[in-house]
């Protein structure tokens, strides 16, 4: 009887397509996409999610996080916790100073001529970060950022703060272009001040750039609300890419130990220590013997090699993808600049994270349906809407808020905004909470500034750079430094989330079986 309700289930369906010619809902029967049966439109013909500009595809899995070498430090603040990370993406390499100086042209562009010119100066990186006051460093203060010769160099001086804003412009820049390119917006050449794109803006206030719709999208809704102009892409069409922004903690690690290259089928076979294969930290092959895989500091005093032999090439940083990328094909994981996470650091990581996908330092907002004006107000120099810098925002921007409690009070995932220190550094999470009188203001946990650097601001950055030892190379150490705060040895990367399967194409077959023919296997030092 099972059988025979399935094949005239399957009868009637066919009958319905064959009757109508249409795909139909299997829960009302109606056809999707068609005017004559209410317009609800859905697209049936999307491939899966396009890789961004600059993007590597990063497939997602289980791993061991954290410390995988003896921690001479003795600080246990990377305690090994197992976690999944789901698919991503990440940029190749780390942001240059070429890509960090297309920003500051556009800023310059659309608000350094009109009425925010502080906007552009709050982007500038801190060339000064170079200077030592026992070292002649002034060449890389005049010239590394905007000489020709350090064009495709990591740009360094940037916070964390800075780093983020990039992110947020380049996804409203991508976004942009793609829907240039689709034929669905016209160039908008002449934006300035808040008159330019934004991606929230033009999700979720439909119709705020109809007038430069080139053809824009079929609208079949009986409404017709846009008319013959076409609606604007929505969500639902797939067409717009999620937001550009920094990888987790978790994400960066991942990526870095790129243990794809070590497994059989579902089992990992050995652990990376690097980001490489292996435990050397130099070519193994007769040709290039003995070099430097990555960017990184020797020893006292040593930082390239010998004059006629120098092993790593490089004084100071070096170009991006100078040395070999790991097997995720992503570059310079491993020295050259660390770089910054998403995270607000804790010292116990590893005891007090989500098994899936883990991050620290939840913010939730929402939109500002009350705020007139978008992002008139939000001058980044002088923020008046919100003294907390997670709401400041940029004309052109849709204003937002922090969520609150009393709007949250039914919800058992979560009901208040902040959650950066959350069982560790709240209140609740202090020594001295059931002695009583404890509220949010005095939080004892970290005194920040008086008995420790650690807080709501101190952000995490990963990897070891030009200026560090080798040990800073294993993808499992950590450090810190306040978001507001920038050095001559941290750069930056971006990724982005992965909607949809979790491999890369729909099918079910699973990649690389044989990691002697790893397609993903790239490089591995003998």
């Amino acid at each position: 009887m099972k059988i025979r309700g399935i094949i005239c289930y399957l009868a009637a369906t066919a009958f319905l397509l064959a009757s109508c010619g249409k795909t139909v809902s299997n829960t009302t029967g109606m056809s999707y996409n068609d005017k004559k049966n209410g317009g609800f439109q859905i697209n049936l013909n999307y491939k899966g999610q396009e890789t961004g500009p600059g993007l590597v595809f990063i497939e997602g899995g289980t791993y061991v996080m954290g410390r995988v070498e003896e921690d001479f430090m003795r600080d246990w603040n990377n305690t090994p916790s197992r976690v999944t990370v789901a698919s991503f993406y990440m940029d190749e390499n780390e942001v240059t100073n070429a890509d960090y100086r297309e920003y500051l042209y556009w800023l310059r562009r659309v608000y350094d001529y009109g009425y925010y010119p502080q906007i552009y100066t709050s982007a500038l990186p801190d060339t000064l970060v170079w200077r030592d006051k026992l070292g002649l460093n002034e060449t890389y203060v005049e010239n590394y950022l905007r000489h020709p010769a350090f064009s495709f160099y990591p740009v360094v001086g940037v916070s964390w703060e800075q780093a983020m804003r990039y992110c947020s412009w380049r996804t409203d820049r991508v976004n942009e272009q793609i829907l240039i390119d689709k034929g669905i917006l016209n160039v908008m050449a002449n934006q300035a001040d808040d008159q330019n794109f934004n991606t929230e803006v033009y999700l979720y206030r439909q119709g705020e750039y109809t007038q430069q719709n080139k053809k824009g999208l079929k609208d079949i809704s009986p409404q017709q609300v846009y008319g013959k102009e076409g609606r604007p892409a929505r969500i639902e069409d797939g067409i717009l890419l999620p937001k550009y922004r920094l990888p987790t903690e978790a994400e960066w690690e991942y990526a870095a130990y790129a243990e794809i290259g070590n497994r059989i089928y579902n089992r990992t076979i050995d652990r990376n220590k690097y980001t490489w294969n292996g435990s050397s930290v130099r070519e193994g092959e007769k040709q290039g013997r003995g070099d430097m895989l990555a960017n990184y500091k020797r020893g006292g005093g040593d930082n390239m090699g010998i004059g006629g032999y120098l092993n790593d090439q490089a004084n100071i940083t070096m170009q991006v993808g100078f040395y070999p990328p790991n097997d995720f094909g992503l570059y310079d994981m491993a020295g050259n600049v660390a770089e910054w996470v998403l995270d607000v650091y804790r010292p116990l990581s590893g005891t007090d994270m989500s098994e899936h996908r883990p991050f620290r330092g939840n913010e939730f907002t929402t939109f500002d349906d009350n705020y007139e004006g978008i992002g008139e107000l939000a001058v980044l120099a002088e923020p008046q809407y919100g003294s907390d810098s997670s709401l400041i925002r940029l004309p052109g921007q849709l204003p937002i808020r922090k969520v609150t409690e009393e709007e949250n009070l039914n919800r058992r995932n979560y009901q208040k905004s902040d959650y950066r220190d959350f069982i560790d550094g709240d209140v609740e999470s202090s020594i001295v909470y059931d002695k009583g009188g404890v509220s949010e203001s005095d939080a004892p946990m970290y005194q920040y500034g008086e008995s420790t650097l650690v807080g709501n601001s101190s952000r995490v950055y990963k990897g070891g750079s030009w200026k560090d030892r080798a040990y800073w190379l294993s993808p499992g150490t950590r450090r810190y430094l306040d978001q507001d705060l920038s050095t001559d040895f941290i750069g930056f990367r971006c990724a982005m989330d992965r909607v949809g399967f979790q491999n890369n194409n729909s099918n079910r077959n699973k990649s690389n079986k044989d990691p002697k023919q790893e397609k993903f296997r790239r490089y591995q030092p003998k």
